[in-house]
């Protein structure tokens, strides 16, 4: 398939603290477009200062898609981003919009644009339909003592009725993360999507800077304070969004384990290796065009992206008629 036969969407990476939020904000408006978040934590309700969630003032700007769509004990994976996902570039495609990812998550990206199939999902899927029949034939209550017994904390926040959450919680006790196949739609030539992936960079000595900073803001903003009411709540430290890097230092912390100004340092550690990580994904990526947010102003490095991503938009009209 031609890529100008193919659904357009636009992509937006970058490590974490190198200024993604503003400028994905700035080409949104400039495109008229929504945004669909591509970060692993942005999706926990609750969870706003640690995950450096768009604020309500930003949100307003803009529509954000895949933000505050779970609670903290759900888990979620890159399969169901990556079904998420598919289903809004539909969406965003039959209303005449591009659709435009922006995130975080390397793994998340690198699925969605070069279509990877991921290990044992008929397996899952056997696994679920398997604990479902369970349920039906045996009542709610005997798949939920398969959790209580594999987790019982985890079985003490669901409720057995609550049989969806049951069953994903058993699911992921089995299986763990997924892991994508060593193959992909990409490497056989036929990539799912024409993507025009953005990648944000800068000097790793100013994006560890801000790192420092960020982490020092979030605790001035009230990190610990959120993270104290979300376990009052009856969060667990276990919960998936709780175990997310800023949660579990900030709930150790509260906890008496460390200082706070030993939770600041070990959050900016975890952060910046986070950040290393994120690059090594990235580098797996070579279709990103990069551009160095160090080296040109705010207003310089917008209207370089937008003249770029308004090329590949033509490029695909005169493909389109050609």
């Amino acid at each position: 398939m031609s890529s100008a036969a193919k659904s357009p969407v636009l992509v937006l990476v970058g490590p974490t603290a190198v200024g993604k939020t503003e400028l994905s904000l700035k080409i949104a408006e400039a495109l008229g477009t929504d945004i669909i978040s591509g970060d692993s934590m942005c999706i926990y309700r609750g969870f706003d200062i640690g995950s450096a969630k768009p604020s309500a003032a930003e949100r307003a700007r803009a529509l954000h898609h895949l933000v505050d769509i779970l609670d903290a004990d759900e888990p979620f994976s890159v399969t169901e981003f990556v079904t998420r996902v598919v289903a809004l570039v539909r969406t965003h495609e039959a209303q005449g919009r591009l659709p435009f990812i922006v995130g975080g998550t390397g793994l998340y990206i690198k699925a969605l644009v070069e279509g990877y199939d991921f290990n044992e999902t008929q397996e899952h899927v056997s696994f679920r339909r398997a604990m479902a029949g369970i349920a039906t034939r045996r009542g709610n209550e005997r798949v939920h003592g398969f959790l209580a017994h594999r987790d019982p904390a985890a079985a003490a926040r669901l409720h057995a009725n609550n049989l969806r959450r049951v069953i994903r919680a058993l699911e992921t006790l089995r299986y763990g993360a997924e892991h994508i196949s060593q193959a992909s739609a990409m490497d056989a030539g036929d990539a799912p999507y024409d993507a025009f992936v953005i990648g944000l960079t800068r000097a790793r000595a100013h994006l560890y800077e801000r790192i420092n900073a960020r982490v020092e803001t979030m605790f001035a903003a009230g990190l610990a304070d959120e993270t104290a009411a979300l376990l009052a709540r009856g969060i667990s430290r276990d919960a998936p969004a709780m175990k997310g890097i800023g949660y579990k230092e900030t709930a150790a912390y509260l906890a008496g384990e460390m200082s706070a100004l030993e939770a600041v340092a070990a959050i900016q550690t975890a952060t910046r290796h986070f950040a290393k990580r994120q690059m090594t994904w990235y580098r797996r990526m070579p279709y990103i065009h990069w551009y160095d947010a160090d080296e040109q102003t705010e207003t310089q490095l917008l209207h370089a992206i937008l003249a770029d991503v308004r090329a590949w938009q033509c490029n695909r009209e005169r493909s389109a008629r050609a």
